[in-house]
């Protein structure tokens, strides 16, 4: 028998809604039954208010960013790109102290979860003190995002990275990367470190920050180490014209083909923003399982420049989407950036759509593919509503701009296309409800500290 059980009156199974769904959760805070068709709640359930959808996961992530979000839409010189972008982004990241990251992932992890998302995979560079030496406990910035995501009660992936150099011709990190430096050992070391500190909804895996700031010697001493173990593995990878141009004078080949030539490329790898990627690399990921992160209102707001959306999912590449910079923390809102910039470049409707193969909606045919992607990514083997996931939850306010009034059966088109503000009446995770009525339980004594860490870094 579930400990605790969740009536809904429709909820998103299996690629549809389905009526009058129970969901019963166990003493892990897992699903132990998700059955459709109970037509009355039974005794003792709680009846939620609203259609319920399954939790994604933000598969990208830089937490510290969420400080400097909304602080580089200036431009005071001839041109401005992500290389210039990425300059300014250092100043935070040479500045933030542990507390200051503690309090600014913590806001970060409050409205990704008014937003949508249940767990968030840490792409973490960020490792050193301020002065590029060591902390005397390598994992403090690791556990000031642990803290952060365990008050405000979300799932976290740290992904510890692998950063060794500038560029491909350059041996070594510039100064204003100081904070970043890492070798295979001490990546590894900090992943055993968080996967076995059996802290709740706390987890890990690995990455490497990109070709161009990681060796092939560096790269191979990490997975010498990983093995074979199962555990999710990202990269940047194709981000930038410039990258895949250095990569090819570099090494002959563009980014994920030499991934791919190098026989890396497995179901653990997570290939995060791929958006200047072939069709023979996008065969080439397709054939080795791996899935691809998509950030797309990061990749508008930097100019990084439109993936080829409909190849991959015509090759049903694994996806997800990452809030990456933090402009944007709605998965909604990444979904519908992520259809509106096919349609403004390929100046067609409903690019994602499908009808011949019976998916004609826009919003839900997205929004499967990256729930399908959401579990692997963060290395988690079950996600969503079914028997043995975690037992997250989104409960839909109807109620809200953008639902009000809207068939049922259009809800989830709605959500992704015609509501400005995140439209959620109440979130789950592992069975605990962190939002309610729109707002998170801790929001004010997070903000608090948020503001302080804002004024800290900025007032002057």
């Amino acid at each position: 028998m579930p400990e605790h059980c969740l009536w809904a009156p429709s909820a998103w199974i299996e690629g549809r809604w389905q009526q009058g769904v129970l969901l019963g959760i166990d003493a892990r805070g897992h699903w132990s039954a998700v059955t459709p068709a109970v037509t009355t709640p039974p005794v003792g359930a709680t009846v939620l208010a609203g259609p319920v959808l399954p939790g994604l996961v933000n598969a990208h992530s830089h937490a510290f960013q969420r400080a400097f979000a909304g602080l580089a839409e200036r431009r005071e010189r001839d041109a401005d790109d992500f290389w210039s972008w990425r300059d300014r982004m250092y100043e935070v990241a040479l500045r933030i102290t542990p507390a200051q990251l503690q309090a600014v992932a913590a806001q970060l992890y409050a409205e990704l979860l008014c937003g949508g998302y249940t767990q968030s995979c840490e792409f973490h560079y960020l490792q050193h003190r301020e002065d590029g030496r060591p902390y005397d406990d390598p994992a403090t910035l690791s556990w000031a995002l642990a803290e952060a995501a365990q008050q405000a009660g979300m799932g976290l992936t740290v992904l510890p990275v692998l950063y060794e150099r500038a560029g491909f011709s350059q041996a070594a990190l510039r100064p204003d990367q100081r904070r970043f430096a890492s070798t295979a050992s001490s990546v590894y070391a900090l992943y055993q470190t968080i996967q076995s500190a059996g802290r709740s909804l706390l987890n890990a895996g690995v990455a490497i920050h990109s070709l161009r700031a990681a060796s092939r010697e560096g790269i191979n001493a990490l997975l010498r180490r990983v093995q074979d173990q199962e555990l999710p593995l990202h990269i940047h990878v194709a981000e930038q014209t410039g990258e895949v141009d250095d990569c090819l004078q570099a090494t002959g080949e563009r980014p994920i083909a030499w991934l791919a030539r190098e026989r890396l490329l497995d179901v653990r790898w997570q290939l995060v923003h791929a958006t200047h990627a072939s069709a023979g690399e996008s065969e080439a990921v397709r054939a080795s399982g791996a899935g691809v992160v998509l950030c797309p209102a990061t990749e508008a707001n930097l100019g990084d420049g439109l993936s080829e959306l409909s190849g991959w999912l015509a090759a049903r590449v694994p996806l997800s989407v990452g809030s990456d910079s933090q402009v944007s923390r709605c998965w909604a809102q990444e979904l519908r950036w992520l259809e509106y910039g096919q349609r403004l470049g390929l100046r067609q409707r409903n690019v994602a759509a499908a009808p011949a193969l019976g998916q004609g909606a826009t919003a839900a045919r997205l929004f499967d593919a990256v729930l399908a992607g959401s579990g692997h990514a963060a290395g988690l083997p079950h996600w969503g509503l079914r028997r043995g996931a975690r037992a997250d939850a989104l409960v839909l306010d109807t109620q809200s701009a953008g639902l009000l009034g809207v068939p049922a059966s259009h809800t989830l088109d709605a959500l992704v296309f015609a509501t400005d503000a995140p439209a959620l009446r109440e979130v789950y995770v592992a069975g605990q409800r962190v939002v309610a009525e729109g707002r998170h339980w801790q929001h004010a004594p997070i903000a608090q500290r948020f503001a302080v860490a804002m004024e800290e870094l900025w007032g002057a």
